[in-house]
């Protein structure tokens, strides 16, 4: 019976997980939901019980934990140094067409950011209704409110975020293609041809959460972030070995930023629209990259450059 638990259990993991990262954008944050909520499930079915849904009981655990644990990760984020920015996921790009433009709409740091404007459950009723397709009613009760109040919270949350909804490139093949220039010319640092492939009002934005140098707010236009992003590469030259591999992250074109020794110094997500690049996400902060690999030294690599 056991065995059976564990099966179950470590099948319905990634449900939790999609619903906790997507409320909390942190890996960390939602893996301790994950653990928290199958924790519960198992000692709900130890005890017998009766669950006609455990997925459903799960969602039920995990979004209520997600709502709390956003509630107090919110007064961290008021003193947090610098731009916020979701934890990055290096994600499958081998996944059909459907399913990865399910990823690119719900899963983006684009649309994580956006979430940020919510409340608690505001943000679990719009993902649980508009991502995961629960009824108002399943909703109504895992949000404690009632069927018409979830049906409010929705709305609200979709007004909200539709006003400021990325638009990504509806062709995978000239998403991929735009993204293959741009990295081809960071790798060149071709300054000019970066700021061809940039929107007129493009964004650059990074989060060092204070840990490593960063930059101090987001930068707007194509040629500064193009004179940003080239001095970025001037100063990545000078450590050996270092290299941009180019990876999926939260479902749109990205890359690792790496040392020569493999180790990670940044992960770069790119929004891509209307045949430009329309925003650049940096995350440097070490304490947002550990799930991802091995993370740099930012600092002694700094003093070595140095010397």
């Amino acid at each position: 019976m056991n065995e059976t638990y564990d099966e179950l259990l470590e099948e319905l993991r990634p449900t939790a997980f999609a619903i906790g990262y997507r409320m909390l954008g942190s890996v960390a944050e939602a893996e301790d939901v994950v653990q928290e909520a199958l924790l519960r499930l198992h000692e709900a079915l130890q005890r017998g019980e009766r669950i006609e849904s455990p997925r459903a009981y799960l969602a039920t655990v995990a979004t209520r934990l997600a709502i709390d644990q956003l509630r107090s990760a919110r007064v961290r984020r008021e003193t947090y140094v610098g731009e916020w920015l979701p934890e990055p996921l290096v994600t499958d790009s081998g996944v059909d067409p459907a399913r990865q433009a399910e990823l690119a709409d719900s899963l983006s740091m684009a649309f994580l950011v956006l979430l940020e404007s919510l409340s608690p459950e505001q943000r679990a009723a719009l993902l649980l209704h508009d991502v995961f397709d629960y009824g108002y009613a399943e909703i109504a009760e895992i949000v404690g409110k009632s069927e018409d109040n979830a049906r409010q919270l929705t709305a609200r949350a979709r007004r909200r975020v539709e006003e400021g909804r990325p638009r990504f490139e509806a062709s995978r093949e000239q998403r991929e293609e735009l993204a293959r220039r741009f990295f081809a010319a960071v790798r060149e640092g071709d300054v000019g041809e970066l700021e061809s492939l940039l929107a007129k009002d493009v964004v650059l934005h990074g989060d060092g959460g204070g840990k490593v140098p960063a930059l101090a707010r987001a930068l707007h236009g194509s040629r500064r972030v193009a004179q940003t992003i080239g001095a970025w590469i001037r100063q990545g030259s000078r450590v050996a070995g270092a290299e941009i591999r180019e990876v999926e992250v939260n479902g749109q074109p990205g890359a690792l930023v790496l040392a020569g020794d493999g180790s990670l110094i940044a992960v770069w997500a790119l929004d891509i629209a209307d045949g430009q690049i329309q925003g650049i996400r940096s995350v440097v902060n070490p304490e947002k990259l550990g799930h991802v690999g091995p993370v740099a030294d930012v600092w002694a690599l700094l003093r070595g450059r140095e010397r």
